[in-house]
């Protein structure tokens, strides 16, 4: 918790970047979904970072075997699984509860402690625990723990969630692939990393439909068979680098990226007067680093990310004229502000909007990152700032990106990664 970033602003970037793939957002899934076959199944290209190795002890804690190489983990499931993730793991990171489904379709019993993760408002998994009960399974909450069991997991139409919920959406899909008979997921979540998961469960034997669209349907299978497999690209590391480029100026080629992943956001670089040329699997993006003044408003997918909201709204806090940010999925998500306040940012919240007033430019000072994506979006406040910023608590930032500070390094800005005890 002691490292911080260290960071001289007011560079231009320029260059290339290469993109990890998703392994926070879908390849932690990936890995829970691997709990649905015995024997090893192995997934590619695995970012080394702090999310990956606190899931690989949850599974650990479950008899796993986990094996780690350079990009690559292979995960060996034994015939009989543990059935408890523990507080003192699970209280990490949310995806922790990522293993329930799978538990509770291969051993019918699961004890699973309730999520912890960044604090981003209330985020219950009420959808997740009703579309198991409607699949025949008794639900239990007590003394911060969710325990489930059942003989055999039912399919049955699930047209109880109210909201496209990413979590639940997986949840409800690793279990019905081994429940008896179809079961119609509907509001689903069309997120990427929702297909990523149905194609890695559809390799291992899966019979799934409709991924990718809001209604999915499953029919259940006697067994899955492990499975080797490459995680999808990482579209929120991918747009972080694009963001910063479009904010600080100059020019930045994004690779080894899936573009289609992010068409709304491109489509806002562009509003915002960004120069973004599209390839098959990279973007190019050139930049004055003075953005147009635009509105975003955060939904689930294919709408605005709200993962992206803070570093937008970094770029909109030097933009040419007023932009209002509207943040329609978390209660909690503009933490950052107060941050970018210190900074010499112009921005107001109202309830569950922003009015950022753009100012001609930002200077450093030392600022805490509350969550993954505040801390990114403060590291691109601090490339673009006047003189030195400190961001503290970057274990945040390590939970998604691996390598952060020796990419933004190849493409010309100044960071070091330092300990915040000893004094700069």
């Amino acid at each position: 918790m002691s490292d911080a970033y260290l960071i001289t602003g007011s560079s231009p970037l320029h260059g290339e970047v290469a993109v990890s793939g998703a392994t926070k957002n879908s390849a932690l899934k990936l890995l829970a979904g691997a709990l649905l076959a015995p024997g090893t199944t192995t997934i590619n290209r695995i970012a080394n970072i702090a999310d990956m190795r606190w899931f690989g002890e949850v599974l650990e804690r479950l008899g796993v075997r986990v094996d780690w190489e350079p990009g690559v983990v292979g995960v060996t499931v034994p015939e009989e699984l543990g059935y408890e993730a523990p507080y003192e793991l699970v209280s990490r990171m949310r995806a922790s509860t990522a293993v329930l489904g799978p538990l509770l379709a291969r051993m019918g019993r699961a004890k699973v402690a309730l999520p912890g993760g960044d604090f981003l408002g209330p985020r219950p998994i009420d959808h997740h625990l009703r579309g198991l009960e409607l699949m025949g399974a008794d639900i239990k909450v007590a003394h911060g723990f969710v325990e489930a069991s059942c003989s055999k997991l039912k399919g049955a139409r699930l047209s109880h969630i109210d909201y496209p919920s990413h979590g639940a959406t997986e949840t409800l899909m690793m279990a019905a692939t081994l429940a008896e008979g179809r079961t119609i997921i509907e509001n689903a979540s069309r997120e990427p990393e929702i297909c990523d998961l149905a194609e890695m469960l559809t390799k291992m034997g899966a019979k799934i439909e409709g991924a990718g669209t809001s209604t999915i349907e499953v029919e259940g299978v006697d067994a899955l068979q492990p499975t080797t497999y490459d995680v999808m690209p990482d579209r929120l590391e991918a747009a972080t680098f694009l963001f910063a480029a479009a904010t600080t100026g100059g020019e930045v080629t994004v690779r080894d990226m899936r573009p289609d992943h992010l068409d709304l956001v491109l489509e806002t670089l562009v509003e915002a007067g960004q120069d973004i040329d599209v390839g098959e699997t990279s973007v190019r993006i050139r930049s004055d680093g003075r953005a147009h003044h635009v509105d975003i408003s955060t939904l689930p997918y294919p709408g605005f990310p709200t993962d992206l909201q803070p570093m937008a709204m970094v770029m909109l806090t030097l933009a040419d004229g007023t932009s209002i940010i509207t943040e329609n999925v978390y209660d909690a998500r503009f933490f950052h502000v107060d941050e970018l306040a210190r900074m010499g940012a112009n921005v107001r919240v109202e309830r569950h909007y922003c009015v950022v007033r753009g100012v001609r430019e930002l200077t450093g000072a030392e600022v805490r990152a509350s969550d993954v994506s505040a801390g990114a979006a403060l590291v691109i406040a601090g490339l673009a700032a006047r003189g030195r910023t400190q961001v503290s608590d970057i274990i945040h930032i390590d939970r998604r990106y691996e390598h952060f500070e020796q990419k933004l390094t190849s493409l010309g800005a100044t960071i070091e990664r330092i300990d915040a005890r000893v004094p700069a």
